[in-house]
């Protein structure tokens, strides 16, 4: 055996270290997570059905569109979108550093911990017992041990990075880190100046400290992992570098520097400082920018080996991921004009841009991450391609629907009618009806596409996938691929180091 092959044989054998160091924890986010966007999608068509049919199980309180709205988002957001994004950051944290997690045992447990804390949290908000504001309706004491329990995650990431091995930073690392530390400051902002003064605090600092609240966790939170998500699977699947380290840098200033900005643009002619209002409304404009970054970073370095595109599911829901953030910054950035908040501030198009956000673009980049990264914790293979693509198409339509039936077309049209003098407030309703009826539709392909995966989930959980060479692809002819499939890419690790010699 030549010298030559020694330092790849103990690379793979450090991957395989670090896959099985970390199979239970990031299996445990990922299904436990994908469970969790099965509740949401249901609570979601329960809520979105009770609008334009408002006796569908009236006789059960704990089914009316006060409760399982914000049931619905708040199992969104803690159930799916932080597990996927904790499972995510310690995998790549830990590949990155090229660090074998030494207390896996303690991560599962507080991802338990969590799991437990979500539900308690759920059952509240069904029984009447929410705080009633957006993203945090779950109680205070519920808020602060989640809380607890991501310092209990995030630590061993840090941890892991602080023992890296080698000098080099990639740029999935530094959007990671990103998210470690914005996450906490989002957190107890939001407890303290959010839900603590909840009935005793003046109801206009609490309604701004929430808007603020929803757009920093999306931006500086949700949007860094899966930004870090996309820039280590692009160049993995295509065996290319970044297109442009120079980019990506500049993507991830412009994201730090505007992201905590917005949010109160929905404050807009509300008696708080006009200045604040405007510089959000600048800023949400602004969130283009690093939006372009990323979506040229990722086309591009996907172009660079587009055969790449027709048989991995890993960069295919990627990409989608990526066009996914550009359709959402553009939204974001249209309804932050003062000539469009008129017609948005009030109406159904927040609800719908949020959606289009988190599922759209961070469940995209989620996807593709836990298509790439289950079979190699697992030692397993996807069992079939044609239940990706039809996981993959299925998404697609739905967050289309809502997309562009809800937040767009359904959005404008409600604010219309409210700013309508002497118009009755149900003729507003009334003409929400069809924009609802394909919210609703929405849902329905998402929910279908959530239970193939999660029943395709747990079967790589028990591994049952199937033992091959070559992994789950969806094309035949991709076996031919002059670069080989995604499976045999772990040689390359993280291409963007190269970029940044270039």
């Amino acid at each position: 055996m030549s010298t030559s092959t020694i330092p790849n044989i103990e690379d793979a054998e450090l991957r395989a270290d670090i896959d099985r160091s970390l199979r239970h924890p990031v299996m445990f986010f990922f299904a436990s997570g994908a469970a969790w966007l099965a509740v949401s999608l249901v609570l979601g068509i329960l809520a979105s059905a009770k609008t334009h049919s408002p006796d569908f199980l009236s006789c059960c309180a704990c089914f009316n569109v006060g409760r399982t709205m914000p049931a619905h988002m708040s199992t969104l957001i803690y159930g799916w979108g932080a597990q996927a994004a904790f499972g995510v950051i310690i995998w790549l944290m830990s590949r990155l550093s090229r660090q074998e997690c030494k207390k896996s045992g303690i991560i599962l447990a507080v991802g338990h911990f969590w799991n437990l804390m979500v539900a308690v949290g759920t059952v509240c908000v069904l029984a009447g017992s929410g705080t009633g504001i957006v993203w945090m309706a779950f109680p205070k004491s519920i808020m602060i041990a989640l809380a607890v329990a991501y310092f209990l995650i995030g630590i061993w990431a840090v941890i892991a990075f602080r023992v890296r091995r080698g000098g080099h930073i990639y740029i999935s690392q530094w959007y990671l880190l990103a998210a470690l530390f914005w996450f906490p400051w989002i957190m107890i902002s939001g407890i303290l100046f959010g839900q603590a003064y909840l009935g005793n605090g003046h109801p206009l600092m609490i309604t701004a400290s929430t808007a603020w609240f929803r757009s920093a966790l999306m931006f500086l939170f949700f949007t860094p992992v899966a930004a870090a998500s996309a820039y280590y699977i692009a160049p993995k699947v295509t065996g290319r570098p970044v297109y442009s380290y120079s980019l990506a840098i500049f993507g991830f200033w412009a994201l730090a520097i505007i992201g905590p900005w917005a949010g109160m643009q929905r404050m807009m002619g509300t008696p708080i400082s006009s200045f604040i209002q405007f510089l959000s409304a600048g800023a949400a404009v602004l969130m283009i920018i690093p939006a372009i970054a990323l979506f040229v970073n990722i086309i591009k370095t996907a172009k660079s080996n587009s055969d790449a595109m027709s048989y991995s599911p890993s960069l295919r829901f990627t990409v989608a991921g990526a066009v996914g953030m550009l359709v959402f910054t553009v939204l974001g950035a249209m309804m932050a004009l003062p000539d469009a908040l008129r017609f948005t501030q009030f109406s159904v198009a927040q609800y719908g841009l949020e959606l289009t956000g988190l599922l759209g673009f961070f469940s995209m980049c989620m996807f593709g991450a836990i298509y790439f990264i289950v079979p190699r914790i697992t030692n397993r293979e996807w069992i079939s391609a044609g239940m990706i693509t039809q996981h993959f198409w299925l998404f697609i339509y739905g967050v289309s629907f809502i997309a562009v039936f809800y937040t767009f077309l359904g959005g404008f049209m409600h604010g219309y009618s409210l700013e309508q003098v002497g118009e009755p407030h149900s003729a507003a309703v009334a003409r929400l009806y069809p924009y609802a009826v394909g919210l609703t539709t929405g849902f329905v392909f998402i929910l279908i596409a959530t239970f193939m995966f999660c029943i395709h989930l747990m079967l790589m959980w028990l591994r049952l996938g199937r033992r091959s060479s070559h992994p789950t692809l969806l094309a035949r002819h991709a076996h031919s691929s002059p670069h080989g499939p995604e499976g045999d890419l772990d040689k390359l690790e993280s291409l963007d180091s190269k970029a940044s010699t270039n």
